[in-house]
């Protein structure tokens, strides 16, 4: 029997249980992976205790989990892709990936890069891929000042690295505790709180051209404040600003394919994408995972080890 983090009420991180199941059978255009590693997510903890029902209903029982890595041991018919054995990263869409193995189709797994450790990749694809997105949606370019919120975190720490990439002048908003690292990467770090308008226009004192709000309530009105362009503006955070403000709001799902993962996977091997890795729990201790991360000071991603 498989083991699989499981959840069949909304409810805090007690709702919670590692349960057994049968284990998965793959099918036509499938492969069974043996997960290594899977990354966990605010989204999912969101998802969890009902916040997001109307966006994301969950219908129970209820797993938890996209981002994974692991070697596939079983291939359904019609898969020559990939062969027992292979070390792989993906993804899963059906809320699956915190269990000892799930079944996923073929199409959304990669082989996994030598050089990779296994938490970066078994944590890249929900981060990265909305990072990928949020940033491409803002249209950055040479000389551009953009500020992000929520810069240390998951997605924050690979957003504004991507931005530096493209030569941009990156504002990152974030608690003291982080700036020493945010300044490693070359972003302008300001703190958050009282007088965070001011402290932007003193960082960016020719304007800020671009917004990207990880973190929510009240920094779509901030860029408004700050002038930044409704279409240069985009949230993960805030759907409500997005129908008032007309502020675009991509993030994974607007980049969730394995080309894109993939791409970021060989950013990380050549040195251009650092990935930070906060803590690494065994899948036992899942609701200890999302105690730590829903106290919303995490700096970098989370891990699972099934």
């Amino acid at each position: 029997m498989a083991q699989a983090v499981r959840f069949d009420r909304y409810g805090d991180v007690d709702v919670l249980n590692v349960v057994e199941v049968p284990d998965p059978v793959a099918g036509p255009g499938q492969v069974v992976v043996q997960v290594v590693t899977a990354g966990i997510n605010p989204g999912e903890g969101k998802i969890r205790n009902g916040s997001l029902h109307e966006r994301w209903p969950a219908k129970f029982p209820s797993g938890q989990g996209s981002d994974l890595a692991g070697r596939v041991v079983a291939v359904g018919e019609g898969v020559s892709a990939v062969a027992v054995g292979d070390e792989v990263l993906g993804f899963t869409n059906e809320r699956a990936s915190q269990a000892t193995q799930v079944v996923v189709p073929v199409e959304q797994i990669a082989p996994k890069p030598a050089e990779l450790s296994w938490d970066v990749a078994g944590s890249l694809f929900v981060a990265g891929t909305t990072a990928f997105a949020a940033v491409r949606s803002v249209s950055p370019e040479a000389g551009d000042t953009v500020v992000v919120s929520g810069a240390a975190g998951g997605v924050g720490s690979l957003a504004v690295q991507l931005l530096r990439a493209r030569d941009v002048t990156v504002i990152g908003i974030a608690g003291a505790g982080n700036h020493e690292w945010l300044r490693s990467l070359g972003v302008l770090p300001v703190a958050y709180g009282e007088g965070l308008a001011d402290r932007i226009r003193v960082a960016a004192p020719d304007g800020v051209d671009a917004f990207i709000d990880l973190y929510g309530p009240d920094y779509v009105e901030l860029a408004i404040e700050l002038g930044v362009q409704p279409d240069r503006i985009d949230t993960i955070a805030d759907f409500a600003a997005v129908a008032k403000y007309g502020v675009k709001a991509e993030g994974n799902g607007a980049a969730d394919t394995i080309d894109v993962l993939s791409e970021l996977a060989d950013l990380v091997v050549a040195g251009t994408l650092r990935v930070p890795v906060a803590a690494v729990y065994p899948l036992a201790e899942v609701r200890a995972a999302y105690t730590e991360l829903e106290r919303g000071h995490t700096h970098g991603k989370i891990v699972l080890h099934p």
